[in-house]
């Protein structure tokens, strides 16, 4: 038995927890003390470079996550058995499904996420509104333009769901932690310690490459792996160097 079960279906739960953390574990880095020696870009460049407001930033990702929360609970009741009885898979089984899961969202991402680039339309249009936040923090890491919050995220992960094979339950493990990894890849923090550096090469420092202006046409992949960005020739490594005034700055390195 879970926590929660006797209280909330795992359909309600799978739908609206992941956006609940989302705003704990954000609202948590924007909470914390300053952090200048752990920062990679400094407090003035994220006032100054920045080409949209706070404000803006949420209201950008309230309605991302209004438009995610109805497909969500569309999706977790239809695909539920209709006796109301479900099974849950064996503990090897759900790891396997989320991993199943990982790869497919990183796959959709990956390709959706770099055509929106390639195409001088769709970039102009829909992706350059993410990267309006030139210095990421991590309350704007679902800031997205609607159209793409659609079909990158939710879209992406509709289709995770549905070939994983993942219950309700297992979902509500798999998006949570998708919501947690993604709030820490835009954080702009290289906090000691940080399990996510530690365990996945796509993270905060990665992901801060691809919204420097040399870096926008690598490092396309997202949230969890590399694989796509090496395997098609768009990786670009970097070192992490300290700044004389107190934190990092990740570099590019071109091989």
């Amino acid at each position: 038995m879970v926590f929660w079960e006797g209280y909330v279906s795992d359909e309600l739960m799978g739908t609206f927890a992941p956006i609940v953390l989302y705003w704990i574990y954000a609202g948590f880095y924007h909470l914390l003390p300053p952090l200048d020696k752990y920062r990679l870009h400094t407090r003035k460049d994220e006032g100054n470079k920045n080409l949209v407001p706070f404000k803006t930033v949420v209201k950008g990702v309230l309605l991302q996550q209004l438009v995610q929360a109805i497909v969500a609970l569309f999706l977790l009741t239809t695909t539920t058995n209709a006796s109301g009885v479900i099974v849950q898979p064996s503990i090897p089984k759900q790891i396997l499904q989320i991993l199943v899961a990982m790869f497919v969202m990183d796959t959709w991402q990956y390709f959706v996420h770099r055509y929106m680039h390639q195409n001088k339309f769709l970039y102009r249009h829909i992706h350059s509104q993410h990267h309006r936040l030139v210095v990421p923090y991590a309350i704007g890491a679902l800031y997205n333009h609607p159209i793409e919050g659609l079909l990158l995220d939710t879209v992406g992960g509709a289709i995770s769901f549905l070939v994983s094979g993942m219950t309700a339950r297992t979902a509500v493990v798999f998006f949570c932690f998708a919501v947690v990894k993604t709030v820490d890849d835009h954080c702009g923090l290289w906090l000691p310690g940080n399990i996510f550096h530690i365990f996945f090469q796509n993270n905060t420092a990665y992901h801060d490459i691809h919204h420097q202006l040399q870096g926008l046409k690598y490092n396309y992949s997202q949230p969890f792996f590399s694989i796509w960005d090496k395997l098609l020739g768009t990786y670009m490594p970097f070192n992490l160097v300290k700044r004389p005034g107190g934190g990092f700055e990740a570099r590019l390195a071109k091989e």
